[in-house]
């Protein structure tokens, strides 16, 4: 066994940071810059931020901005690596992370 840190990045579908698509960056600088171990991006059907407004799935409207969650692991130490570059993009808020165990 050996210890992680996941970490959670809340998102939402057509987020831009320095005009180029938000999940796109986040997932080139985890896959290619810092090759992290293990990276998920989950769509949600529904879901609301700090302003309220519900975001979701609705056959009948076709640009919704539905929420995303990317969601990576590494040694404690390379996710402490890459989490500064992560926030130049996100705000903190947006960030949750936690100790885990992988291979147990």
């Amino acid at each position: 066994m050996k210890d992680v840190t996941i970490a959670r990045v809340y998102l939402k579908e057509g987020d831009k940071a320095q005009g180029h698509n938000l999940l796109q960056q986040i997932f080139r600088l985890l896959h290619d810059e810092h090759k992290v171990h293990g990276v998920t991006v989950f769509r949600g059907i529904a879901g609301f931020g700090s302003h309220g407004e519900v975001h979701a799935d609705d056959l009948l409207r076709v640009a919704v901005h539905l929420p995303l969650v990317l969601e990576f692991f590494d040694t404690p130490e390379a996710v402490a690596a890459v989490l500064p570059r992560i926030q130049e993009l996100v705000p903190a808020e947006h960030i949750v992370t936690w100790q885990a165990r992988c291979g147990a």
